[in-house]
């Protein structure tokens, strides 16, 4: 199984409770603990300017896009050993369907 479009509102509520702490999606807004997601869509692993990434996720090579996200946010240590990444993953795949679909409206 593979993404499929999911709930906008119900990404926005999990972005909110689950990735905000650590996230931005906002043009041109700061780096948090993790990386701005502004622009995430067709942009390879470990390439934000200013933030310092793992060995890990640079090396990785992977380009962002529906499906390779619906995978990582299963389980990111799974997916990128060596993350530093300290979410634990969304096991259900609406959540990350939902999650994706906002995203997608809320980086580009």
């Amino acid at each position: 199984m593979g993404f499929s479009a999911g709930d906008v509102e119900k990404g926005a509520s999990l972005f909110k409770t689950r990735c905000a702490q650590c996230h931005t999606v906002g043009k041109g807004e700061p780096n948090k603990v993790g990386p701005n997601l502004h622009g995430l869509f067709g942009r390879k692993t470990g390439s934000v300017d200013g933030y310092s990434y793992t060995a890990a996720n640079v090396n990785k090579g992977v380009t962002w896009d529906e499906n390779t996200l619906f995978e990582y946010l299963e389980n990111p240590k799974k997916y990128i050993p060596g993350t530093k990444m300290a979410f634990a993953g969304l096991k259900k795949e609406k959540d990350r369907n939902d999650l994706i679909t906002w995203l997608k409206q809320e980086t580009a």
